[in-house]
């Protein structure tokens, strides 16, 4: 899925993302407000990840709400 969409999903995925990374607050999504790279900033800081490994993480939520998402719409 590309940036623009997922943007536009941001608010549909939080309850997700907070599942995923229960240190980030409502503050902290609220800051990111779509921006990948900052929400692998605050992961980073929070959880005292390196760059790589959170961006990691971010690529592995993002592809399993891509499969989610297309799941959805083919049934």
């Amino acid at each position: 899925m590309n940036n623009d969409r997922m943007e536009g999903a941001w608010k549909q995925m939080r309850g997700k993302m907070k599942q995923a990374w229960g240190k980030l607050t409502d503050d902290d999504l609220d800051r990111a407000d779509g921006k990948w790279d900052e929400l692998s900033g605050m992961i980073q800081s929070r959880y005292g990840r390196k760059k790589e490994e959170a961006e990691e993480e971010i690529k592995r939520f993002r592809d399993e709400h891509d499969r989610e998402t297309s799941r959805d719409i083919a049934r």
